[in-house]
């Protein structure tokens, strides 16, 4: 258990996107962007485009990945001007500073050993046993042993707080309802004329932002696992649920992840952690309770690192932990619910 409340505290992460959503049972998808995450410090905004940072970032991207100092340390990062970040841009100057956290070093259940651990073979950009190494991105590079960060340079080595080389995997799940009155009828934004949608948002107990629920992906466990496991600890503090409870919560947990959903992004993320050998990558999936009969025989209650939880009216006044919002508004575009009250609301102009 403290395993997984230490890997999970190294989870959350937050998504800063324009990118393309699918309905789990079509194919096509296909699409960078940013992130969800909540270890230690708050507000980091994510940018789209990221993965641009291969070929010389554009000035705008991977921008967390380059701040100092790093999260929960004093440690300064060399300094990585934009014009620099991109590998293939020619840097023999380029002297990154070299950390890991004595947190990871300490070698937890969710963290790898040193690369010059003598019984430690990685099979990088593969299945490596239970411990996924794929990236959601393609293939990456692997230099003197080490996996390459596919954004870009960040001026630092190492894995920082990350516990593996490479890729390391998140899940966040986006749970929706329409608001209705008291006779059940949907409720519709006087001025936009849309109805409102609502979403299960928790408060983060590191930082007080209300955020989306999410974390970590266990080695061997299936994305679809986890969104359900998250969403259980946190928005219903399944982890204190007798025997009994946890039974009958499961049983109304599976009506809802059993039913069709978006996966509205999944891939790298501009994190604050991240380093040029370990990076954060996620999927983000919103399931809709169209009727809200589900949710209504559910309770909701703050469990693990959530200190609250409740349901959220969508709209753009929201103000959520780091990026979220706009994260959300991807969601409101395909449900064709309330955003703002412009009649001519851009949703594309993230």
């Amino acid at each position: 258990m403290a395993g997984r409340i230490l890997g999970k505290t190294l989870a959350t992460v937050s998504l800063s996107v324009a990118l393309a959503y699918v309905t789990v049972k079509s194919a096509g998808f296909r699409s960078i962007s940013e992130c969800r995450n909540s270890f230690l410090s708050c507000g980091f905004h994510l940018n789209s485009n990221i993965m641009s940072g291969s070929n010389g970032a554009k000035e705008n991207s991977h921008n967390k990945a380059r701040t100092s100092p790093y999260p929960g340390s004093k440690v300064q990062r060399s300094q990585v001007p934009n014009e620099k970040v991109g590998w293939l841009v020619e840097w023999q100057d380029y002297n990154p500073v070299e950390y890991t956290a004595v947190s990871v070093l300490a070698g937890p259940r969710w963290a790898d050993p040193q690369i010059s651990e003598s019984n430690f073979s990685p099979k990088f950009n593969e299945k490596d046993g239970h411990v996924e190494r794929k990236s959601q991105n393609g293939l990456y590079e692997i230099e003197n042993g080490r996996p390459r960060n596919p954004a870009g340079r960040t001026g630092l080595v190492g894995r920082g707080l990350l516990g593996r080389w490479g890729p390391n995997h998140a899940a966040d799940p986006i749970i929706t309802r329409w608001k209705r009155d008291r006779s059940g009828n949907k409720i519709t934004h006087p001025i936009s004329g849309k109805n409102i949608l609502q979403f299960v948002a928790i408060k983060r107990k590191d930082c007080g932002e209300w955020a989306i629920p999410g974390g970590m992906v266990d080695p061997g466990e299936k994305i679809s696992a986890t969104l359900k496991r998250e969403f259980g600890e946190e928005a219903l503090n399944s982890l204190q649920k007798s025997s009994a409870e946890k039974r009958k919560l499961e049983e109304q947990l599976h009506k809802l992840f059993s039913q069709e959903h978006l996966v509205i992004y999944k891939g790298y993320v501009d994190d604050p952690r991240n380093t040029d050998n370990a990076w954060m990558e996620t999927e983000a999936v919103n399931y809709h309770d169209e009727t809200g009969e589900i949710m209504d025989n559910l309770t909701l209650e703050a469990g693990d690192d959530a200190g609250k939880v409740k349901w959220v009216d969508i709209s753009d006044k929201l103000k959520l932990y780091a990026s979220h919002s706009q994260f959300i508004q991807l969601v409101a575009e395909k449900r064709d619910a309330h955003w703002n009250e412009d009649s001519e609301t851009d949703y594309h102009g993230l």
